[in-house]
């Protein structure tokens, strides 16, 4: 079978999708396609969502495409979105043990504790729940005790490639102070 417009259907199960949807998952869906031809349409809808004019823009996000705001207009949709509903919001500690993670992973809590300096099982339930880390198997050590990884959930929620696209460790500390004053600045309202 052959699509007379395969743009737009690529267009269409990339929006449709609500997680960033994989090369192979459209070939699947479209196996009559070529991966090499689906590989190029994809790579002309991401050029045609560059245009200036154009307000999103299709990304490669954790191993998928999917459609995102541009970033030149995110201060905007930043307020707009707080109007509509409350943002997930992750304190300081959890931010902090989130980081510990996402470079150090595999890590344990008494790796993440002897990094922080504080307790971090109640932030690890947290972060557990909100899915933006997962278990990693255990360690082969004394006591065998369990590992923690980043998920798919932590790509997505934060626009990230893959991890390769973490800021510098400077940069993540600079992001860490500006959200702690900025909670300053909403406590003291």
């Amino acid at each position: 079978m052959s699509y007379p417009n395969l743009s737009a259907l690529l267009e269409a199960i990339v929006y449709l999708a609500k997680e960033p949807v994989s090369l192979d998952a459209i070939h699947k869906a479209l196996p009559e396609v070529g991966r090499t031809e689906l590989q190029q349409t994809l790579n002309q809808l991401m050029e045609y969502y560059r245009a200036a004019e154009r307000g999103i823009e299709i990304r490669e996000v954790a191993d998928g495409y999917r459609f995102s705001t541009k970033p030149e207009h995110h201060e905007i949709l930043k307020q707009f979105i707080k109007s509509q509903i409350p943002p997930t919001r992750l304190s300081l500690a959890a931010l902090e043990t989130l980081a510990v993670i996402a470079y150090k992973q595999p890590v344990t809590i008494p790796e993440i504790q002897d990094i922080r300096g504080v307790h971090a099982s109640g932030v690890i339930k947290t972060l557990l729940d909100k899915k933006f880390i997962a278990t990693a198997g255990r360690k082969e050590v004394l006591g065998r005790p369990i590992l923690y990884k980043t998920t798919k959930e932590f790509l997505i929620h934060f626009g990230l490639k893959d991890l390769s696209e973490l800021p510098s460790m400077e940069e993540f500390e600079e992001l860490i102070k500006s959200h702690a004053v900025a909670e300053e600045e909403i406590v003291e309202l």
